[in-house]
């Protein structure tokens, strides 16, 4: 593919344009990522050497950022979580995204657009530990103008309920 093709703006390469198979193994990666390759392979009709590269072309291309497991947060010890929207001072992004990744609990950082600036998920031990996050570490750092916490009751984790049962690890081929 020519360069002129894969550049964009933002100094980073464009991922490659993804066919149906590459789709077929991110939605399946995505509902369980400890899938083996040849299971991968087998579901998506093609040979294993071939599921390898795709996968590993895709995580070359920064289409797959990581493997992770999904986590109970309560289970876990955090019984508090929540949303924090906020406003800061306008082309402050970097600065402060950079002092919040910093911050325990944090697990999401958006910029958005609307009547806020930053969406923030945060996971703490308690509501007191999410008192002090908020009032005294979040308030704090200089280019945030105000926030409003939003207390997260229940959560749902659509992959779970669409895939379940298919999160156990599969021992053939990896």
């Amino acid at each position: 593919m020519p360069d002129e093709q894969m550049a964009t703006s933002g100094g980073r390469q464009a991922a490659r344009p993804l066919d149906d198979i590459d789709r077929s193994i991110l939605r399946m990666l995505q509902s369980n990522g400890r899938a083996s390759i040849r299971s991968v392979a087998e579901r998506v009709h093609v040979s294993r050497a071939n599921a390898y590269a795709r996968i590993n072309r895709l995580i070359d291309d920064g289409v797959i950022r990581g493997f992770g497991a999904r986590v109970d947060q309560e289970r876990a010890g955090h019984g508090a979580s929540a949303y924090i929207t906020m406003k800061i001072v306008q082309n402050s992004w970097r600065t402060v995204r950079e002092q919040l990744r910093e911050l325990p609990g944090v697990a999401h950082i958006a910029l958005v657009s609307g009547d806020f600036d930053v969406l923030l998920l945060v996971h703490t031990k308690d509501n007191r530990a999410l008192r002090e996050l908020v009032l005294t570490r979040i308030q704090a750092i200089e280019d945030v103008l105000s926030t409003r916490t939003l207390l997260v009751f229940e959560e749902t984790d659509l992959k779970e309920d669409r895939h379940a049962g298919q999160d156990r690890p599969l021992d053939e081929g990896r």
